[in-house]
């Protein structure tokens, strides 16, 4: 596989890549000197379509001032999409092929070229010149090879320096003659140093990724996949390629990314918007089951929020629910005019069993009740010679003894009252739970002190779960159109629940590694989590190759497996760093850290100084002291900026280049239980993409030694 780095006389600087006098042109004998010259009509023609758009004049074709709103917004929508972000390459990629896509493979037929990018971007007579990576033109960029070429004769790689095109690679798919080798290019842009937020994998992305990327809208995906496997880039780039092949659909439905915390999810927010799409809503389980008025104040136990997140809580709640209902005891009697109407109770308690075997939810069902009592009313209007219309009927469902009557056999039910109740009635809570929970689990769940009012009571996270299920047992909870879960093995099946939610008439992309669960509610297998969410059929696809991590420190996490995930395959990374795993003991702990901070800034980009959550004052303090400035998780690093103190509570999902791991046995102590410590540290302990120093004064845990 030749690859061509540039030349003085290529009109590129060798040694910075900067352009030197000479100007490269479309005709010039050089092919880097060529491509630079379409990557500069690439960038012009892209400038011209954001131009069109912005010089658009909505006055004379909008209806009214809520129509020119709403397309004005989609306009600068539009302009946001085809901004030309300086530093990100246009295209990363070019396709020849040995005949015209779609034309039948006849002899002497004419290929093609394209060029792979971000976004799709046409010249002034509408000939693309940069091909969208999702469209299926580009497919074979990504999964293309020498035993199936696919109707490739040449792919080529770009290389960029600071958005400048500073090289290229070939490969020719359809040669014989020449055999497959590693692509230098595409190795480089993998290890490529990190600062700043999370960005799109698009140069790079797997066969075995690809083919997660571009399944269908209408199945659930779940990735199991090790550290540095790439799943959080893979469920981003699903959600931009279904949105591209889609987008109509999900622009009624909408998508939402679902992320553990906030850190989390600033990191990874600028993946998409990279992409061009800006319309993805980002969140939090704790955002998507928050209610107005309630603020989470209280904590629970570990062993009350394992209760509170048990899949059988949906029984309990849902008992509860409907146990507000009563039967008819006394006959109905409608007054209309001068004629009395009279609904025997018998048959009033006929038309609540009728609602409640049909198990619709509380409120439609309190909804429909009014009506179905005045039909009955009806019934006897027409047996009496009336003739009653619908408006009639809806008059008598507004009566007010009909009124009266359904107020009394099917009262509103306020969800967080309810859970209110719940946890402060011991008697209301024994009645619910009875052949559903222990004594023992109904002990946890109760309050100590109950609380007067839901505004009072000091509420946890998992109460708000709790809360949101029992509203979605009243009224239907709105549904997306497509939903990406992330580091989704640390969700109990009653945010499982929430989630599912949220997507009961549309699609899921499922995110996690079952060995870095670290709640003490953690997943224990994919098919149960699933049968939760309310996806079972979801597919089940597992990445075991590693590309982020050096190969030396996955191998050295990986002795945790058999004590945190019995049975998981693990992570074999294809790359090989020597000296990427540093173990140091010392007996003295912090000067020894700081040093190795200040060690690790002598390196290119990002350094993560990841330490138990109970050590990280000292630290912060010490940093300080030493004159090293840091972040913390979520803030932006920057080239003045790149150390971020990180407790190991929030290290999940977070890379950086170089990590300095502080006491690793502080870390496993840190959790309630050893496995949950174990599961703890093999997350920081991989979290490094170029190096990892880890030192200690205690000894490492057993597993590790």
């Amino acid at each position: 596989m030749p690859a061509h780095a540039p030349e003085s006389d290529t009109g590129i600087d060798s040694d910075t890549g900067t352009d030197s006098a000479v100007a490269p042109c479309a005709d010039s004998p050089d092919p880097l000197a060529r491509e630079r010259s379409h990557l500069s009509a690439s960038r012009a023609a892209l400038r011209a379509m954001r131009e069109d758009v912005e010089s658009l004049d909505i006055r004379d074709v909008t209806a009214n001032w809520v129509n020119a709103i709403v397309l004005q917004a989609q306009i600068e929508d539009r302009i946001k999409a085809l901004a030309d972000l300086a530093h990100t390459p246009l295209f990363f990629g070019r396709l020849n092929y040995l005949h015209a896509p779609g034309a039948e493979l006849a002899e002497g037929a004419e290929g093609e070229q394209f060029y792979i990018g971000r976004r799709h971007v046409h010249d002034a007579d509408g000939d693309p010149m940069v091909i969208d990576w999702r469209a299926p033109v580009s497919q074979p960029f990504y999964r293309a090879s020498k035993n199936d070429p696919q109707d490739i004769a040449l792919r080529r790689r770009f290389g960029y320096t600071g958005g400048e095109l500073t090289a290229y690679e070939d490969e020719h798919l359809s040669d014989p003659a020449e055999t497959a080798a590693v692509s230098k290019l595409l190795q480089q842009e993998i290890e490529r140093p990190r600062v700043g937020p999370m960005r799109d994998i698009v140069a790079t992305i797997q066969p075995e990724q690809d083919e997660i990327v571009r399944s269908g809208l209408s199945g659930s995906v779940c990735v199991q996949g090790g550290p540095g496997t790439g799943k959080t880039a893979v469920g981003l780039h699903r959600v931009a390629y279904l949105l591209y092949a889609h987008r109509e659909r999900l622009a009624r439905t909408g998508t939402l990314v679902i992320g553990p915390n906030r850190s989390f999810l600033h990191y990874i927010e600028q993946v998409l918007p990279a992409l061009g799409e800006l319309e993805v809503k980002q969140a939090t389980v704790d955002d998507l089951v928050a209610r107005d008025g309630l603020e989470v104040r209280g904590a629970d136990q570990a062993e009350t929020a394992v209760v509170k997140g048990d899949a059988r809580m949906a029984e309990v709640l849902r008992r509860a629910v409907r146990s507000h209902v009563s039967p008819p005891v006394e006959p109905l009697m409608v007054v209309r005019g001068s004629r009395r109407w009279r609904v025997p109770a018998y048959e009033l308690e006929q038309i609540v069993s009728e609602l409640q075997d049909r198990d619709i939810r509380y409120g439609a069902a309190r909804d429909a009740l009014p009506q179905r009592i005045a039909h009955a009313v009806l019934v006897r209007m027409e047996q009496a010679g009336e003739a009653p219309d619908d408006r009639v009927q809806d008059a008598v469902a507004r009566n007010a003894a009909v009124k009266a009557a359904v107020k009394a056999v099917w009262p509103a039910v306020e969800p967080a009252k309810l859970v209110l109740r719940l946890l402060s009635d011991p008697e209301f809570l024994a009645r619910h739970a009875e052949g559903v929970l222990s004594d023992d689990e109904q002990k946890l769940l109760l309050w100590p002190k109950p609380f007067r009012s839901v505004k009072s009571a000091k509420w946890s996270a998992a109460d708000l779960v709790l809360i949101d299920e029992a509203a979605d047992l009243v009224e239907r909870t709105h549904s997306l159109g497509h939903v990406v879960l992330d580091e989704a093995q640390d969700l109990s099946p009653m945010q499982y629940r929430a989630v599912g939610r949220r997507c009961t008439t549309g699609s899921a992309t499922v995110l996690g590694d079952l060995a870095q669960g670290t709640t003490p509610w953690a997943t224990r297998s994919w098919d149960e989590a699933l049968t939760h969410l309310g996806k079972p059929e979801a597919v089940l696809e597992e990445l075991t190759a590693g590309f982020r991590v050096p190969r030396e420190v996955i191998a050295y996490a990986s002795r945790l497996l058999p004590a945190i995930s019995p049975g998981l395959a693990p992570v074999s990374s294809v790359r090989e760093t020597p000296g990427s795993l540093v173990i140091t003991p010392t007996t003295d702990l912090t000067p020894s850290v700081l040093a190795a901070c200040r060690a690790s800034l002598g390196h290119e980009g990002s350094i993560g100084l990841i330490a138990a959550d109970a050590r990280i004052p000292e630290l912060a303090q010490a940093l300080r002291a030493a004159g090293l400035p840091y972040l913390s998780p979520g803030e932006e690093t920057t080239a003045q900026s790149r150390l971020t103190l990180v407790p190991a509570s929030l290290a999940k999902g977070l890379e950086y280049d170089y990590v300095v791991l502080d006491e690793p046995a502080a870390i496993v102590s840190g959790e309630p239980d050893e496995r949950t410590g174990l599961r703890r540290l093999y997350v920081c302990l991989t979290r490094a993409v170029s190096g990892l120093t880890a030192l200690h004064t205690t000894p490492l845990p057993t597993a590790l030694t």
